[in-house]
């Protein structure tokens, strides 16, 4: 079995290793500390052709791959977890739109993702459907033409700067049917609340949406009418690699930092890195981010083949998620009270981590996924 990363995958790496180190990480503590949407990062990305790295380039993507995008993914995150959240939504989106749309919906909305004229999003989550993804109460109910849909959505990232989002809402009551539909900012009956705020990834903006008879075309429908659920669950799958990418990004760039200042920090006459409580912390951390990124892999290599692998990414979100979370944890006692102040960069990844645990299914529908699929 050969772990080596391809030229190509190498050369990504590097780019946007060196992208985030530069341009993102410098500003990181400043689009937190003023919970700001970091528009100008979103902007680099497109540029460097990273928000459409799941689609062809005949639609303006990169074609770049699941693999160069976890690791693209995780490299953002190193250097500001709130670029990577609005990264990982967008390429989502591109992709569930490249995977089940129209040509005519794939020339207008594949592009525009791309080209970072506005991110994407993708509403699923209601006031009451939250782990059950199917108790939707959110309605599209057929009227000549077209649907109108009523009901709202919380918690949706890229919100309030998305071109497109992807709403999923009931169609049939009885027998209960999902469908996707694919709608633009300005149309007449949806609205955009305010930003919430948030523990942690306070630069990715986190909105409700609401929708008071909001008329869409029936060529805004994504797939066939009632498999909006299907779709969701498509599109969790590849987030849930995406999650863990983000968790392992955020949790080395903590080691790091860590790591570091277990070198430089002195007490009782050495160098606080010579004490085997200290260097048991980093190894442990090391240890299971290596794993974790390991799982990462293997998921999103077996979507690049092709392959089955909704097991594989619950497996990876789960472990990466709460690995990450551990380490993040470690490492803020290794810095003691200076990891608790704002000079440092620690308390931060700590808050920000604490998410990948939650969004995207929590560690408990991750292990409800992992048991099904060896028992099923």
């Amino acid at each position: 079995m050969d772990f080596r990363l391809t030229d190509e995958q190498m050369q990504v790496e590097e780019m946007v290793r060196t992208l985030a180190r530069k341009e993102f990480a410098p500003r990181a503590a400043q689009v937190d500390e003023e919970s700001r949407y970091p528009a100008e990062n979103h902007r680099r990305l497109a540029e460097l052709g990273l928000l459409g790295m799941l689609y062809p380039t005949s639609f303006g993507g990169s074609e770049a791959g699941p693999v160069s995008y976890a690791i693209a993914l995780r490299e953002v995150a190193r250097g500001c977890a709130s670029t990577a959240v609005g990264m990982a939504v967008t390429n989502m989106t591109g992709e569930a739109i490249f995977r089940f749309g129209t040509d005519a919906q794939r020339s207008r909305f594949l592009p525009m993702l791309s080209g970072g004229k506005g991110a994407g999003a993708f509403a699923l989550t209601e006031p009451g459907a939250g782990s059950d993804a199917g108790g939707l109460s959110t309605f599209a109910r057929e009227d000549g033409d077209g649907y109108v849909l009523d009901g709202s959505k919380v918690f949706i990232t890229n919100g309030a700067n998305a071109c497109v989002t992807i709403v999923m809402a009931l169609t049939r009551k009885s027998p209960r049917k999902i469908s996707a539909f694919l709608v633009e900012p300005g149309t007449p009956g949806f609205s955009v609340g305010k930003s919430e705020h948030k523990l942690g990834i306070k630069g990715s903006d986190t909105v409700s949406l609401a929708f008071e008879e909001c008329r869409v075309p029936k060529s805004s429908m994504l797939g066939a009418p009632g498999e909006g659920l299907m779709i969701a669950l498509s599109a969790l799958d590849g987030g849930r690699v995406g999650i863990a990418s983000q968790a392992i990004g955020i949790a080395r760039s903590a080691l790091s930092t860590a790591t570091e200042y277990a070198r430089d920090r002195r007490q009782f006459g050495q160098a606080i890195g010579e004490f085997q409580a200290i260097q048991w912390k980093l190894a442990d951390a090391a240890t299971e981010l290596d794993a974790a990124q390991l799982l990462a892999y293997r998921a999103a290599s077996l979507k690049e083949k092709g392959l089955r692998y909704t097991k594989e990414a619950s497996m990876a979100k789960l472990f990466a998620s709460e690995a990450g979370n551990r380490a993040c944890h470690a490492a803020l006692q290794v810095l003691g009270g200076y990891g608790y102040i704002r000079d440092y960069p620690m308390e931060r990844h700590l808050r920000d981590i604490r998410v990948t645990t939650i969004y995207e299914g929590t560690s408990e529908i991750q292990r409800l996924v992992i048991s099904r699929a060896l028992c099923g």
